[in-house]
This record gives C-alpha cells, structure tokens and sequence, in this order.
C-alpha cells in the first residue's frame, strides 16, 4: 500500500461497504429475468438460496485472501502474489474495460429506470440526473475517504429498512395454497422434456449480479484498520445478511405474485408491495423512493471501491502511471477516481441495461473462477501467512472454482456468440496493451 493512503475505514464501514455493494440495482433489476428463466416460484426462491450459499465459501476465500494482503487493489493482489503478474495484468485490464466502469453504468441505468416510474422525464433527462449522482459521490469520494464511509452507512442503513418493511408486512398476505400451487408448478417443469437442471443453473447464474459486490472490501484493505482482524469478520457479516434478505424477499415476492407477472414486470419489488393491503395504492409509488433511495447507496459503494484497483495496478507500474496519483491534501486516488466515473458515464449514455447485465455476467465469474483458483497456489508459498484461513482446507476453493465454472458455462451456453466476441476483444487488446506497456519500460511486466 502507497504510504500516502491511511487506514481510516473501521469494521461497520466495511461492512456497510460490502452490503452497499451488493444489495442494489441487483435485486431490483435481476428478479425479473430469474422469474423469466425458472418458470415457477420453487426454482425463483431456490436460484436465490443456492446462489447466496454458493457465496459463504466464496466470502471465506475473501476473507482469507485479504487477510494475507492487506492493501488495496482486491483479486489484482491476489493473482499478482500467486506468481503470474502477467495474468494480473490482464484480469486488471479486463476489469477496467469490462467490469467495474460498467456495472456502475449498470447501477446508474437501474436508477434510470425506477426514476421514469416516478416521473415523466426524458430518458436523456434522467440519464443526466444519474450522471450528476455519479459526479456528486466522485467529488465526496475525492475530498474524504472518512466522510465517503460514513455515508456509505447511513446509505446501507436506509437500503436495509425498505426489504425489511416489505418482508415483515408481506408475510401477512401470502397468497392462499401458494405453496401447494407452486409445488404443483414445479412438478410440472419436471416432469416436461425441457432440461430443467440446465434451468435451475441458469437461473442461478442470473443472480450473479445480485451476490456481485460482496468482494468489495478486499479492494480497500489497505485503507482499513486492523485488517487481519476486521476484514474476515466483516466477510461473514455480509454474507450472512444479504443471503437471509434475498431468501426472505423471494419468498415474499412469489408468495404474493405470479411467477409470471415478476417476469413481466419492469419493477417487481414495487410491484410486490402493492399486494400489500397495509401500503395500499401508494405502495408502487413507496417502494420506487426506496429503490432509488438503494441504488443511489450502489452508486456510494461503487465510486468509492472500484478506482483502488487501478491505483493498485498503477503503483506496480502495470497501468497507465496517472492512475497512481494521490491527491496531496485529501490522501485519495484522485485521478483513478475521475477517470473510472468519466468511463462509466459515458457507457451510461451508450449501452442499455440488458446488453450490459449479459457481459458483465460472464466476465465476472471468469474472474471469480481465476480469484478463488490463486489459494491453490499461495497455500504452498512459506511467504503466505493468512491471520484467518477458509474452514475445510481446500473446500471452500475447490467448491467455489467448481460453482463458477458450472455458472460459467450455463451463460456461456445460452450466450454463445456475445460471450465469444466479448472474449476475443478482451484477450486482443489485452495482449496489445500488454506489448505497448512492456515497449514503454514498464519493467514488472517482465
């Protein structure tokens, strides 16, 4: 870590960081397509469980990981220590241009569309309104990292209240035999010709981005204090608390609407709640505030996370050297912080969501799979000394590479020819960046 950035970020900060993180856009944008793939409400609510299962030994893997490296820049670190800074490089590379600028597009497009719910806006005019969120977190983030995580929060705080309202109300309006109705659709989906394991892992892989975000704070464990100690505590919290949430509001959602109308609805947490007799006609109304009262929280977490990996990359001179600059007075990575929110912007105004959500899908369990993979090798390393190991020996890794790579390949399999041509452009111009950089005397490329 560049002696010019303090550990100021406590456990809760972290915490509320990975919570932020995660529960967002995600959930409000996702629910819709998992409806979609799964057909009935069992394969809906288990596509959540598993997906949020599947991420507890992915959580211990961080927690390991980041109590070993402490510093900032996340599974860059973690390849780069595995012995391949090569390949560091290139996950590096794939992340600027694939990952991290474009979920925070992702986000902002999310906020876009629970914002044209709430008004009569231009698209353009909303696209404008959440540019100007982005830009007003990217000058927050700049100015204070203390102030930047005490928002994050008071955001994380207000982001919990609206599930919790609208899990502990709608508990007492099931419908009536919705659980008989939807064991009666399952049987169906079974009992059909159709590949319906393939559709349970599908549905499983499109929760993807609703999970994506729990990694967060292995980006700034070099800003965070005492990290051999908060950062595996703080990884268990996170899981335990988005998995419980996200189990009990898909309950909720198909235990009050049909698996059909979540797939057909533009915002089906808003639409949930208006079932609810107790929020009534205004609940739609109610429930698009407080989605855009979450997702703002995303835009908090995203701008303050994702720059620390291109400063970490730049620090190792494998990135462009501007990256690594430090504001004099403000201790943050201020240009990294600029130009990752100027990236994003751009793509909020050029992409749609669905494009998006479907690259961002495969990239990031591609990136996933080689994170968890590096404990294989840091594990024989007598210079890795983690303060807390994942349970199981090799389990939760191994589990872990093997998940993905199953999820891996159900999007790729329904996804063919744009997962193709996203993998092609990405290695192209990863192996002309990796050339340009290493002709320009960027010596720790060798």
């Amino acid at each position: 870590m560049s002696a010019n950035l303090e550990r100021k970020i406590g456990l809760w900060a972290i915490v509320s960081l990975g919570i932020g993180a995660t529960i967002g856009t995600g959930i409000f944008t996702t629910m819709s397509e998992v409806a979609a793939i799964s057909g009935c409400g069992i394969i809906l609510v288990l596509a959540y469980v598993v997906g949020g299962l599947l991420q507890i030994p992915a959580n211990f893997c961080y927690a390991e990981l980041s109590s070993a490296y402490p510093q900032d820049g996340g599974y860059y670190i973690y390849i780069k220590e595995a012995g391949s800074p090569n390949l560091g490089f290139f996950c590096g590379w794939s992340s600027f241009w694939a990952l991290d600028p474009p979920s925070l597009s992702i986000i902002a497009l999310g906020l876009v569309s629970y914002l044209s719910f709430l008004t009569n806006f231009d698209t353009i005019v909303l696209r404008a309104i959440a540019v100007c969120i982005i830009l007003l977190f990217m000058i927050l983030n700049i100015r204070s990292v203390g102030g930047g995580s005490i928002v994050q929060i008071i955001l994380t705080v207000l982001k919990i209240l609206p599930f919790v309202i609208v899990i502990g109300l709608g508990l007492f309006f099931l419908k009536e035999n919705f659980i008989a109705s939807e064991i009666q659709d399952f049987s169906n989906i079974t009992n059909s010709s159709e590949p319906w394991i393939l559709t349970i892992f599908t549905a499983i892989a499109a929760t993807t981005f609703s999970y994506d975000g729990m990694y967060a704070p292995t980006y700034m464990a070099g800003e965070v204090k005492n990290p051999k100690k908060v950062m595996p505590i703080a990884f268990i919290i996170i899981a335990l608390v988005v998995v419980l949430l996200y189990f009990a509001l898909s309950l909720v959602s198909v235990g009050l609407l049909t698996t059909q109308e979540i797939a057909q609805s533009s915002a089906p947490i808003a639409q949930v709640a208006s079932r609810i007799p107790l929020i009534g006609n205004f609940a739609e109304t109610i429930v698009a505030v407080m989605a855009v009262i979450v997702i703002i929280g995303s835009l908090a977490s995203v701008t303050m996370y994702q720059p620390r990996l291109g400063y970490s990359m730049a620090k190792d001179g494998l990135f462009f050297k501007v990256f690594a600059k430090v504001h004099s007075k403000y201790k943050s990575p201020y240009a990294a912080i600029i130009i990752y929110c100027s990236y994003s912007i751009i793509l909020t105004f050029v992409g749609n969501l669905s494009d998006l959500l479907g690259y961002f899908t495969l990239i990031t369990l591609l990136r996933n799979f080689m994170t968890f993979g590096t404990i294989f090798f840091l594990r024989k390393k007598d210079s890795y000394k983690p303060s807390y190991k994942a349970p199981g020996g090799l389990t939760c890794p191994i589990v872990s590479c093997l998940v993905t790579s199953l999820l891996f390949i159900g999007v790729f399999i329904n996804n063919a020819i744009p997962s193709l041509i996203a993998m092609i452009a990405l290695a192209i111009t990863g192996v002309i960046a990796y050339y340009i950089f290493k002709k320009m005397s960027y010596s720790s490329l060798d």
